[in-house]
């Protein structure tokens, strides 16, 4: 089950945190993995990574927010592999603030990465999914996507709009063999959630960790293993029948 021998994966924001996670499970399933990121130093190493443990990957540095960059980008990948299967719009960004804290410069921000950079990579893919007869898409959307976060204004806003984008495309592209589901997180522990404490609040790391944790009924954060694992199964062929579709993966927040 949920084997991708034989098909493309091309994942954003792949240099670390729930991006490595997804292209290094991929990689372990068969896949021929894209690491992409803004970051190339952070991408190259996860394909060294990848390629010690047996698999197929290649590094590509690109900053999703810039049309030529990933313009540039699918029409390398296109070169490299011949085909793309699998999408993985991962790249994303996060501002802390309600809207009187949101400058108009931190909005375009999170809109460039969040909004435009999924918009872009995902009208790159397509064409290149209908040559061999479709493809998988899964955006990285989030529980903000479904629910109030307080201070998370801006990101709340990109990341409804990865919702409604998932649902456009997967309604425009049914009859053409392209899926296309988002996955809605809580809270997961990666390096950004580090940075994040290590910013706001220097000294009391442990303790705001211990409230992030408390958020969830289940006590903890995710793993990005976890999410990983999820994107598997809706990249996969056992995923055929989903579509359109948002995905929770909350530590029990929708229901407390």
């Amino acid at each position: 089950m949920f084997d991708l021998g034989g098909k493309v994966a091309a994942i954003t924001g792949a240099g670390s945190g729930i991006g490595a996670a997804i292209a290094t499970l991929f990689a372990r399933q068969g896949a021929r993995v894209a690491v992409i990121d803004v970051n190339e130093a952070a991408s190259a190493a996860v394909v060294d990574a990848i390629r010690r443990d047996g698999g197929d990957a290649l590094a590509r540095r690109c900053d999703v927010a810039i049309a030529e960059a990933v313009a540039h980008t699918f029409g390398d990948l296109q070169a490299a592999f011949g085909r793309l299967d699998i999408l993985v719009n991962n790249a994303g960004i996060s501002h802390v603030g309600t809207i009187e804290q949101t400058s108009l410069d931190d909005l375009d921000r999170l809109y460039a990465v969040n909004v435009r950079g999924v918009y872009l990579c995902t009208r790159a893919a397509i064409p290149l999914m209908l040559e061999h007869g479709g493809g998988v898409i899964v955006n990285l959307a989030s529980i903000a996507s479904l629910i109030g976060v307080a201070d998370r204004f801006a990101y709340s806003m990109t990341k409804g709009a990865v919702l409604t984008m998932t649902m456009s495309v997967a309604l425009d592209y049914v009859k053409r063999g392209i899926r296309c589901n988002c996955i809605c997180p809580a809270r997961v522990q990666t390096p950004f959630v580090d940075g994040f404490l290590r910013k706001h609040y220097p000294g009391r790391e442990d303790e705001m960790r211990k409230t992030l944790e408390a958020y969830h009924p289940l006590g903890r954060m995710a793993t990005p293993e976890e999410v990983a694992a999820l994107a598997l199964y809706l990249c996969s062929d056992e995923a055929a029948f989903v579509t359109g579709q948002a995905y929770p993966i909350d530590g029990g927040v929708l229901v407390a």
